[in-house]
């Protein structure tokens, strides 16, 4: 064998010796890398040992985390923190805490539980906010580790009663609105009689655009404006809710009575009643409650933003008076 060929068979050797350490180097350094999260044996908490660089969302477990973690968001569990989380540590449908000496460097947001530090001065960053909801906890809790039990929901004796309450709180509320706003009330059931796919498509559109626009404004706003944006979208969302409920009662109450009572014995109670317990009903339907729900924020909001026209349709021949009133003075 010539000096030339073995010095090549050696460089070769040396090449692919380099290549396969280069490699196991590599996969050795991304294993290391990777955040150190595993789950007990019951299968019931992920336990975050050190992913400095991860954010770590749960659904349905608790979440311990031991060394260190950039953010935590559990839903149907409770978040311990027995180290250090570098962001906004948040639950829904579950306790946050707080062990001594350890540290939440972002917002604590609780949804359904309570925050409960161990130390009487936890280790916080200045500035940062802790915003929770108690309330509703075990409906939440349950809710979020079970999600299959919101769109059919289990029929029991104390479900009927509540379902009984709602329908009457619904049945005085549509009462006194139309005592207060009668007038909007029949225009709003005119024009669900004459255009409700119109109604429905202009009110679907705004509540889409609604959402569109919170999460456009909670991601690219200051805070200040952001918070004002969503506040008006939830406004809008919360008073197409209830004016849409009520003006569906009564076009489904009077609709009923149109065709199941004699033309003696009908009323605005009655009607109000008929309809109020039609959409409870409705609404209490297994999978059918979503698509309701939807249809009441459709119609609701299409009756706010289509509210102008109206209005300006009313007062079009008050104003022709006057002018014509101003026209006529000597």
């Amino acid at each position: 064998m010539s000096i030339e060929r073995l010095f090549f068979k050696q460089h070769s050797r040396i090449n692919l010796l380099l290549r396969i350490s280069i490699f196991v180097v590599a996969f050795a350094s991304v294993s290391f890398a990777n955040p150190e999260i595993s789950i007990s044996d019951d299968e019931s908490t992920v336990i975050v040992q050190n992913a400095p660089e991860q954010e770590v969302y749960v659904f349905g477990k608790a979440v311990i985390v031991k060394r260190q973690a950039k953010g935590v968001l559990a839903i149907g569990g409770d978040v311990i923190v027995e180290g250090r989380v570098e962001g906004d540590v948040a639950t829904i449908g579950g306790d946050i805490i707080q062990e001594e000496n350890a540290y939440i460097g972002g917002d604590v947001i609780v949804f359904g539980g309570s925050y409960k530090p161990k130390s009487q001065i936890p280790l916080r960053e200045e500035g940062k906010e802790t915003v929770m909801f108690g309330v509703l906890e075990d409906e939440i809790k349950g809710y979020a580790q079970q999600p299959s039990t919101l769109f059919s929901p289990t029929l029991s004796i104390s479900y009927f009663v509540q379902r009984i309450v709602v329908a009457l709180l619904w049945f005085i509320f549509s009462l006194v609105v139309m005592t207060i706003a009668p007038g909007a009330v029949s225009r709003s059931v005119s024009k669900i009689q004459l255009s409700f796919v119109k109604v429905c498509a202009i009110g679907a559109g705004g509540f889409l655009l609604g959402l569109i626009l919170m999460i456009f404004a909670a991601v690219w706003l200051p805070t200040l404006l952001s918070a004002t944006v969503g506040a008006m979208v939830i406004l809008l969302f919360l008073f197409g809710y209830l004016f849409g409920r009520v003006s569906l009662q009564v076009t489904v109450g009077k609709i009923i009575q149109k065709r199941f009572f004699p033309s003696n014995n009908r009323s605005e109670t009655l009607a109000v009643v008929s309809g109020v317990l039609f959409w409870t009903i409705l609404l209490s339907l297994p999978y059918v409650w979503m698509l309701a729900l939807f249809t009441i924020f459709a119609v609701g909001i299409g009756l706010v933003l289509t509210a102008r026209s109206d209005s300006k349709r009313i007062a079009s021949p008050a104003v022709n008076t006057i002018r014509q009133g101003i026209a006529e003075m000597p």
